[in-house]
């Protein structure tokens, strides 16, 4: 085994290990789901039992990931340059893990829209940070402020409107894929106005 393999197996035994504990299974829940006995997945965190490709993939759908996750080692794309869309004061990044999922940093300046019917649903799922000042997020009937600092999740099918509360402020926001495009459609749509 040569020095890139030994630590590529050592990377993956610490990912199962890890993934697991950061789920809350026990050796024996995950050892259930994938179909080995506790002992075995034991000895294949601990290396004392070689790693077969049918186990990882077995041990991958277990752990509710990819097998590309679990054995990707490629690091050398660490920094992500933005895009600038100055007609929407925004920047994005694409996040390398999910082809899907856009950051855009935004600077807000308007309160969120007064009419509900300005509101809008779409498929996907939204996260946003407050990086400075407080927004607003208009979310089905409710209206939440949201700090510099506090962060927000939520299923865009919801109703939803992001604004200021008195004054400028400055969000991260992260969209999946789905609502990536459910934003995409709702610009073209207002600039067609």
């Amino acid at each position: 085994m040569t020095q890139s393999d030994a630590e590529l197996d050592s990377l993956v035994r610490k990912r199962i290990r890890a993934l697991r504990v950061a789920q809350g299974r026990s050796l024996e829940e995950l050892a259930e789901r994938a179909r080995l006995s506790p002992s075995s997945l034991s000895r294949i965190e601990n290396g004392q039992r070689r790693l077969a490709l049918d186990q990882l993939v077995t041990l991958a759908r277990a752990l509710d990931t990819s097998l590309d996750q679990l054995v990707e080692m490629d690091t050398d794309d660490v920094l992500s340059h933005p895009t600038i869309d100055s007609a929407h004061s925004a920047m994005r990044w694409p996040i390398k893990a999910d082809p899907g999922m856009t950051v855009v940093r935004r600077r807000m300046t308007e309160p969120p829209p007064a009419s509900a019917a300005r509101m809008r649903a779409h498929p996907g799922r939204e996260w946003l940070v407050v990086l400075s000042g407080t927004a607003v997020l208009l979310l089905g009937n409710r209206r939440l402020r949201v700090e510099t600092n506090q962060a927000a999740e939520f299923p865009t099918m919801l109703p939803h409107a992001i604004g200021t509360a008195g004054g400028p402020c400055e969000i991260l926001g992260i969209f999946d894929r789905d609502a990536r495009r459910g934003h995409q459609t709702e610009r073209a749509a207002s600039k067609a106005q």
